[in-house]
């Protein structure tokens, strides 16, 4: 089996869209993704998921499954570098303060940090697993411990067209390990693509592996260069992002 995690375009928050820029990145991944041998279309209900899978799926002639489940990772969060302050989503959080407490690092304990349990975000998580394993199930790989049973081997093809946050709260289930060591760990460039294939060592047991991470050959190979909206500056006082 093989995932797509998809991210949206170069965003337009307030209105929950793409930008010019997010507009054109759709269009040049729809020509990747087009072709391709994908046996389900997901997308996320969020505009700018939307608006990234639809001149996909108008080129292939399908149309996708509209997952609740898919929207970004958003749950809001006492931020711990600004008293008082709320970071819209659960990973915002500055090196120095995340980096103090290895128990968010932890796969079996990361959501028991205060900020964590104040909001019970372990339910999201959950729901978001939850919804996520009943897709794997229905082709054939169901979770077994930290592996997945293998009850119908097949060479399907996924994709999920989503957000950061939410992919990589996927992967963390996929890879058992914490969500908080892909936030922090990874990023991927507004329409970038992330590959991830079931490996079958031994019939009937499956684990996953990615082969690639925020890949966006798709704009390289047309000459547009890669939004920023996927990370923070490089040098501090550069002129990128830092907050």
């Amino acid at each position: 089996m093989r995932l797509l995690f998809i991210r949206h375009g170069d965003p337009d928050y307030a209105l929950d869209g793409l930008t010019e820029t997010g507009k054109l990145e759709a269009e040049l991944l729809s020509d990747r993704i087009a072709p391709m041998d994908i046996t389900e279309y997901y997308v996320s209900t969020m505009g700018r998921a939307l608006a990234t899978a639809l001149p996909t799926l108008e080129k292939a002639g399908r149309t996708a499954k509209e997952c609740e489940w898919l929207q970004e990772f958003s749950i809001p969060v006492h931020r711990p570098d600004k008293e008082g302050g709320f970071s819209q989503v659960p990973w915002d959080w500055l090196p120095q303060d995340w980096s103090r407490y290895p128990l968010l690092l932890d796969r079996e304990h990361w959501f028991e940090h205060p900020v964590f349990t104040e909001i019970d975000l372990k339910s999201s998580y959950d729901h978001v697993i939850d919804e996520f394993e009943q897709v794997l199930a229905a082709h054939g790989y169901v979770r077994d411990g930290l592996c997945y049973r293998v009850e119908r081997a097949c060479s399907d093809t996924l994709a999920f067209f989503c957000h950061f946050g939410v992919s990589c709260v996927l992967m963390s289930r996929l890879m058992n390990v914490s969500p908080m060591v892909l936030w922090h760990g990874l990023a991927m460039p507004p329409s970038s693509v992330t590959t991830v294939y079931s490996e079958e060592r031994r019939p009937g047991i499956a684990s996953f592996r990615a082969t690639s991470v925020g890949d966006i050959s798709h704009l390289y190979i047309r000459g547009q260069a890669p939004s920023f909206s996927a990370r923070f500056c490089e040098v501090y006082g550069n002129g990128d992002r830092v907050d």
